[in-house]
């Protein structure tokens, strides 16, 4: 089964070419939309699996649309494609939910490798943006929190987070710990459920926040 992707931007001609990149890179296009709104109703009725979504729509904000996306489905990759490099911009979307966010310069390989790392679970930044985000994290760890009970994870889905939060694809935990890149993706999923978060983005901070980037 092709993976099926959906294509929001109010620019016709420019969503008219992600659109034929990614059929050409053999996606399953199952809607190429130009309104927030339109999106969302689209994604009811088609659950694309991944979503190349501009910023910026006539109706509807990127972090408003995301936010709709993930309500319908929490498991949607969401990847940002947009012309702002701003920093609130890049850190509103990964706040709500979003995988990724790459900038419209990118050239053509450059998207498409984006799109089949966000499939695989790995988030993706045009670079400058990952270290971003990154800090960003750090800087919300440095505010204390609340006590609350920490779910019990196994060592290995331990050893797991720690390479995640050490900005590690799954391919190259799974190169580290000497296991198949499916074994990586299950401790993985087993490490959202017990933490109750929704994809690796979020996992990623948290990992941050119990400080197991700096082991």
């Amino acid at each position: 089964m092709r993976t099926r992707v959906m294509v929001v931007d109010d620019h016709p001609m420019w969503r008219d070419a992600v659109a034929r990149d990614l059929t050409e890179a053999g996606y399953e296009v199952v809607a190429a939309v130009g309104e927030g709104a339109q999106a969302v109703r689209v994604a009811r009725a088609t659950r694309p699996e991944v979503v190349v979504l501009d910023l910026q729509l006539p109706d509807l904000s990127g972090v408003e649309v995301i936010r709709e996306l993930l309500a319908i489905d929490p498991g949607v990759r969401v990847l940002m494609l947009s012309a702002s490099g701003e920093q609130q911009d890049v850190l509103d979307a990964v706040k709500v939910g979003a995988i990724g966010y790459l900038l419209k310069s990118a050239a053509r390989a450059e998207f498409l490798d984006a799109v089949a790392r966000s499939i695989a679970g790995d988030p993706v930044f045009t670079p400058g943006l990952a270290g971003l985000v990154l800090g960003e994290y750090r800087r919300l760890a440095a505010v204390p929190a609340p006590p609350t009970d920490t779910p019990r994870l196994t060592d290995r889905e331990t050893e797991v987070l720690r390479l995640v939060a050490k900005g590690l694809s799954y391919r190259q935990i799974a190169e580290r710990l000497v296991v198949s890149h499916r074994t990586v993706q299950n401790h993985v999923q087993n490490t959202l459920g017990k933490l109750q978060l929704h994809n690796r983005v979020e996992l990623a901070r948290y990992a941050i926040e119990q400080g197991l980037d700096r082991d």
